[in-house]
């Protein structure tokens, strides 16, 4: 038999059903938490022509796979779930009610160096809002995105809050020429990684003057409360409308936030905030856990043009983004859910002489809502399987050899301490509910 060596891609991962069952654990109860918001289940292909994925998220289309299919058509994996929700809704608008709002958990794919919580496949669990052009709608995302996090007990993350159009009034007001906006966008989206003088070299490089790009900088990093920094900017900025009706649109923004609940230490206007995607236009969020120093755990913003970049017409739009792996990493490392061994409740061990019986009672306990493992082991004594399960970590046996299928009755195990009781045939699904409720 020939060989070959068994190998995985660089930044892919393979996920042991430990993982596994975490994940799927942390998924379901963001999805109950999207839909307690009333967001409704979408999916969308992974792969999507290239003209529809690009001029739209700026460098991070720099780190796409892409390549040309059997049909000579250039495709695209997908890097996020936003443009592909903006080309849904252009194809779909006509049987979409407004506004329409959205979740969707799935994979992503970047081309990017692989490090701690962050891969190059990873996922991404959406929920987004096309239509409306409240900042009551942007209050939502935050509120799904703070609520999302306080489900896993990540509470303790704080949501930075800027806006676009601010940012790039505050450039302005620095002396930054218009046709740089985008630069200063991107430099100060890295101000964590690289600090102030960082981006000033990032600015200066790309043809920003000296003085302009050290007062980009000294606007950005201004402190103070969320009332102050407001107030500064909007005296500061009273010359450009644009950046006054920023101003004004966080302030509705910060009044929908406290209606919704989401706690005051929750969430913060910051400055210095950029997001790095192209596409955004108004209000943009990122949700940042401190301890361990991991980074962004989410990200949101405002995105009017996107879907009319494919309709040709503005469609207001506002979303917010959870990244699973870095949520799942801190999850895991604080231990902050309580551990599940395996998905089994229940352990049908197996005898030669009464294997039917044994598929019956593992059938009658699936029927009743039991997760029943039939055992596989047919061949091996009741110790060894016994040994099996416990490794397993499943709680519960069920035992029914021939004397017990003879006199009528079942014997239940809890593994753990090796306790064991007898209960009539009849009786043994209520009784194993019974005992694993318990």
């Amino acid at each position: 038999m020939s060989t070959r060596k068994p190998q995985i891609l660089k930044g892919f991962r393979d996920y042991t059903p430990e993982q596994m069952r975490l994940r799927l654990r942390v998924i379901s109860i963001f999805r109950t938490v999207f839909e307690r918001h009333g967001f409704e289940p979408l999916d969308t292909p992974a792969l999507e022509y290239m003209e529809t994925l690009t001029g739209k998220a700026g460098e991070n289309e720099k780190l796409m796979y892409h390549f040309l299919d059997q049909g000579d058509r250039e495709v695209g994996l997908r890097y996020d779930l936003t443009v592909p929700l903006a080309r849904y809704y252009a194809m779909h608008q006509q049987e979409s009610v407004i506004p329409f709002k959205r979740y969707q958990i799935a994979p992503v794919w970047r081309a990017e160096k692989p490090q701690r919580g962050r891969f190059r496949e990873f996922w991404q669990c959406d929920a987004d809002i096309v239509g409306s052009p409240s900042m009551l709608a942007d209050a939502e995302a935050v509120s799904v995105l703070t609520d999302a996090l306080e489900a896993v007990n990540l509470g303790q993350a704080v949501v930075s809050i800027n806006h676009r159009k601010l940012l790039e009034a505050l450039a302005r007001l620095a002396g930054v020429p218009e046709a740089h906006t985008t630069t200063v966008f991107r430099a100060i989206d890295k101000l964590g990684k690289i600090g102030p003088d960082g981006v000033k070299r990032e600015l200066t490089g790309s043809g920003v003057d000296d003085l302009a790009a050290d007062r980009v900088v000294e606007l950005v990093t201004r402190t103070g409360s969320n009332a102050e920094l407001l107030a500064a900017a909007e005296s500061d900025l009273v010359a450009f409308p644009g950046g006054v009706k920023a101003v004004s649109e966080l302030r509705q923004l910060a009044g929908f936030i406290d209606d919704l609940g989401v706690p005051s230490t929750s969430w913060k206007i910051d400055l210095s905030l950029a997001r790095g995607i192209d596409y955004y236009t108004g209000p943009v969020f990122e949700a940042l856990v401190e301890e361990p120093r991991i980074g962004a755990v989410a990200g949101a913003g405002r995105y009017d043009d996107l879907v009319g970049s494919f309709i040709g017409r503005q469609v207001p739009a506002t979303g917010m983004a959870l990244g699973l792996e870095r949520i799942l990493e801190v999850i895991e490392e604080f231990d902050l859910l309580p551990g599940v061994s395996t998905v089994a409740n229940v352990f049908v061990a197996v005898f030669p002489d009464s294997l039917r019986e044994s598929a019956q009672i593992a059938n009658e306990l699936r029927g009743a809502g039991l997760n029943a493992d039939l055992s596989m082991l047919a061949t091996r004594s009741l110790g060894d399987q016994m040994k099996y399960a416990a490794r397993r970590g499943i709680p519960y046996a069920v035992i029914a050899g021939a004397e017990e299928v003879r006199r009528g009755v079942a014997l239940i195990r809890k593994l753990a301490t090796g306790e064991q009781r007898e209960v009539e045939r009849t009786l043994l699904v209520e009784e194993a509910k019974i005992a694993v409720s318990g």
